[in-house]
């Protein structure tokens, strides 16, 4: 049973955890650089492809379309890419080994690792949220809380994908190849550097079995209002779901002992 004294050793333990690994990304400039930069750049690089589309045919314009792929762009390079690298560091420097031996639980250990690159990604969405509202102007959200539960969620499924790419990743060198998969995957087919509209039917329906598709999907509709209440429905369900699925995946498969 948990007490408020037990919660609260907890809490700190977490913090502890956290200030650490913070302090260990910054010393990590390359990371760091791209976990900034890239997210903050990518939508400027779309953006002519954008031009091309028919928006106002589809209620859309090129601001809200940005601000998806920007935020995109953030689950993709501020969590997910920089949270492998940094899992296989801590397991293959035996750090995650010599953690689960003192009091702390597989699940703090894990959540203290993620935390500060989920915060930067949470503060990058924010910060982009606010300029492609003024800058582009892409208007107000029409469902707020919709783009805030994609954007949870999407946090929470960047997280869990990349503690699981790190179980198939030897190197802290060879972890952004192995990330190259699901980060090409996920631009093209989740709506991110693409929207889903531009694709062709059959890969637009591929697309939305990913697992970022559902939260993508649910941060552009919580600006456009696109979504009927069965559709925002389907697509929160399905977004939790991806997210079960995804820590059941790291429960089972991820490694504390480096690969040899």
């Amino acid at each position: 049973m948990n007490t408020p004294t037990t919660t609260a050793l907890r809490r700190r333990r977490l913090g502890a955890l956290a200030r650490a690994e913070l302090l260990l990304l910054g010393r990590n400039r390359s990371a760091v650089l791209i976990a900034l930069l890239v997210p903050l750049s990518l939508p400027i690089t779309v953006r002519p492809a954008f031009g091309q589309l028919d928006l106002k045919g589809k209620g859309l314009n090129t601001g809200t379309l940005m601000l998806t792929a920007a935020i995109g762009f953030s689950f993709l390079f501020a969590v997910y890419t920089s949270l492998v690298s940094a899992y296989v560091a801590r397991r293959e420097e035996l750090v995650l080994k010599r953690l689960r031996t003192g009091e702390l639980a597989d699940a703090e250990i894990l959540a203290g690792t993620a935390l500060p690159a989920v915060c930067l990604g949470l503060a990058q969405a924010l910060v982009l949220t606010v300029g492609c509202a003024v800058l582009l102007h892409a208007g107000v959200p029409a469902a707020p809380y919709l783009t805030v539960l994609g954007l949870l969620t999407g946090l929470l499924i960047s997280a869990a994908l990349a503690a699981l790419t790190s179980a198939f990743t030897r190197t802290t060198e060879s972890a952004q190849v192995t990330a190259l998969p699901v980060v090409f995957v996920s631009m093209l087919g989740s709506g991110i550097a693409v929207p889903a509209d531009a694709l062709p039917d059959r890969v637009a329906r591929a697309g939305e079995l990913l697992p970022l598709s559902p939260a993508v999907r649910l941060v552009r509709a919580g600006w456009t209002g696109e979504l009927s209440t069965a559709q925002a429905l389907t697509t929160t369900l399905t977004a939790l779901a991806w997210t079960a699925v995804a820590v059941f995946a790291v429960r089972r498969w991820f490694r504390w002992e480096p690969r040899r």
